[in-house]
């Protein structure tokens, strides 16, 4: 077995991802694989936590864009990536890991209220973290919480796990010649505007100088690959 590279890790998962080949809600057969791919991360050892988006479900800043009030819609947002955590969670539990969710909105009868020092407490014994509702915060993405909740726990790196397989210096999917990147830094990432995350999470991740993998999730083992010290996705850092 490969030895991992990093013993603490936080995986943002985008609603997205756990839609599969629906155009809505979650499928069962990708939260399964979804839920393997956190598996063997966890067998290596290394304490995993995790945060995850609700775009298939509800995105607030797009119903902001048809007039909805944008604290209320990302607020609907929020809940949204609650049913996800929940629903990962009892996949995880399924395959025998032991997990705990913790909310940014306190909602005591599904999940625990976001604790820093408890949610420590629980990767040091083990178990997998599963953030929810993002910051607790309107006009933050989840992306932005993915790199405050790595930054609290003291996580060494990130990884954003998309349906692409990392940053392209244009769209791939309008450009024939768009240019693959494997490695890249903050800095440029804000400069060129790449649809890397949000340019808050960037920002925040750049100051703090955590690293950021953002790689293909459907390609089976590439999590693992990328704890292990793989070249896989795009590698964002200083370095």
């Amino acid at each position: 077995m490969t030895s991992p590279r990093f013993k603490r890790v936080v995986i943002k998962l985008s609603g997205e991802a756990l839609m599969g080949d629906q155009s809505f809600g979650i499928e069962p057969e990708m939260i399964k694989y979804v839920a393997q791919e956190i598996l063997s991360v966890a067998e290596l050892g290394v304490e995993t936590a995790v945060v995850v988006g609700g775009g298939n479900i509800f995105r607030g800043i797009a119903a902001s864009s048809y007039g909805m009030d944008r604290a209320s819609a990302d607020h609907m947002g929020m809940l949204a990536t609650v049913i996800n955590s929940l629903a990962l969670q009892d996949a995880l539990e399924k395959l025998g890991l032991q997990t705990r969710v913790q909310s940014a909105i306190s909602m005591h009868e599904v999940a625990e209220p976001y604790i820093l020092r408890r949610a420590v407490r629980h990767l040091e014994r083990g178990r997998v973290v599963i953030f929810a509702a993002g910051t607790g915060n309107p006009y933050f993405t989840t992306d932005t919480a993915a790199v405050l909740r790595a930054q609290e726990i003291h996580a060494q790196i990130l990884l954003k796990a998309t349906k692409v397989d990392g940053l392209y210096d244009a769209d791939p999917e309008k450009n024939d010649d768009a240019v693959f990147i494997e490695r890249i830094s903050y800095m440029e990432v804000l400069e060129r505007q790449l649809k890397a995350m949000d340019m808050t999470a960037i920002s925040l991740a750049m100051d703090n100088e955590l690293p950021l993998v953002i790689f293909n999730l459907k390609d089976p083992r590439n999590i693992h690959g990328v704890i292990c010290g793989k070249q896989i996705g795009t590698w964002i850092s200083n370095k």
